[in-house]
């Protein structure tokens, strides 16, 4: 597997996370969906990077909890996924979900969309959500 590397951006601090557990998860989910796993890099940021990311690139003016750059080929995933800690922070607290649950269900969703699940059309949010609580049973299977 090639390597993910697991970075932050500004003062962010980084999340406390298990990246070499977690690498497995994401290598195992990938499978499942018939890719292989090449360079991933995660960038964990705040609100502030992330909307600007989100202005410069994509032309959007709101805040978000992932922010993906697909650079797969074929089978083999590859791409730079920005998180805001903040947002995911937020979103937690929203649906009533664990911190690190909430952590784990971004960081899984940016790899979804690397193994090419949608979640803007119709119908396409409700199987994005499926793929992640399938990943998240992984996950605790895993571990």
């Amino acid at each position: 597997m090639n390597k993910i590397e697991w970075l932050t951006d500004g003062m962010t601090a980084m999340p406390e996370i298990d990246t070499a557990q977690l690498s497995e998860w994401i290598a195992t989910v990938a499978k499942t969906h018939n890719r292989i796993v090449g360079p991933l890099v995660y960038i964990f940021c705040d609100d502030q990077k992330i909307i600007e990311v989100n202005r410069q690139f994509l032309d959007h003016d709101y805040f978000t909890d992932i922010i993906t750059f697909d650079y797969s080929r074929g089978r083999m995933i590859s791409g730079d996924m920005f998180i805001s800690l903040d947002t995911v922070l937020s979103n937690s607290e929203l649906v009533g979900a664990d911190y690190y649950r909430e952590l784990m269900r971004v960081i899984i969703h940016g790899v979804l969309h690397l193994c090419g699940i949608n979640d803007k059309g119709p119908g396409e949010r409700e199987i994005m959500e499926d793929f992640e609580n399938k990943a998240l049973a992984l996950f605790d299977e895993l571990n």
